[in-house]
């Protein structure tokens, strides 16, 4: 696998939109209505993005993108900027259940893999590299979140040693999301 910040310019962006769609589609199909204008929209977005070394597209051997990853620290945590009113609620929405970045922390923001490859180990292969990574650059944590409905998710982080420190959710009417804050301790 090779790890390849993401530039709308040469990357395939509606790959990438969909990628970023795969991860969050509860609250997208909530705010758009129907998967082609979320992905629509979001590909509308990539490019406005101020693009960091922390955003990654995952490539195969032949430089096929099969998922993409994000990573934070306390220094380069999201930024919010001008851009489509429902992917601003989905910040929103974010601020109120995600982990809170400390000083020492490289936080797992977001990682999707292709959903044709999904079950091959290529998730737990990319998490492992960010565990890595993290001791490399002396992280003392690694934390990420896990959608209370995505249990398979949750099942795989722990299994790689991740313990849920936190709780975090928000209910907007019948809509209720909400995160299982894990870290990993360095």
């Amino acid at each position: 696998m090779i790890y390849e910040t993401f530039n709308p310019d040469i990357h395939d962006v509606s790959k990438v939109a969909r990628l970023v769609y795969d991860v969050d589609y509860r609250t997208f199909d909530m705010l758009f209505k129907d998967r082609q204008s979320a992905v629509k929209t979001i590909a509308n977005d990539l490019p406005k993005r101020d693009i960091d070394d922390f955003f990654k597209v995952i490539l195969d051997d032949d430089n096929n993108i099969i998922g993409v990853l994000i990573i934070y620290t306390a220094n380069t945590s999201h930024k919010f900027y001008l851009k489509s009113p429902r992917l601003l609620i989905v910040d929103i929405l974010d601020h109120f259940v995600l982990c809170d970045i400390e000083e020492d922390d490289l936080y797992l923001a977001e990682l999707a893999i292709d959903s044709s490859l999904r079950g091959q180990g290529i998730g737990r292969k990319v998490v492992w590299d960010v565990i890595n990574y993290a001791k490399s650059k002396n992280y003392k944590r690694v934390t990420l979140d896990a959608d209370f409905r995505n249990t398979g998710a949750k099942s795989l982080y722990e299994r790689i040693g991740f313990k849920e420190f936190n709780k975090k959710q928000v209910k907007i009417g019948s809509f209720v999301r909400g995160m299982h804050n894990m870290e990993l301790n360095l």
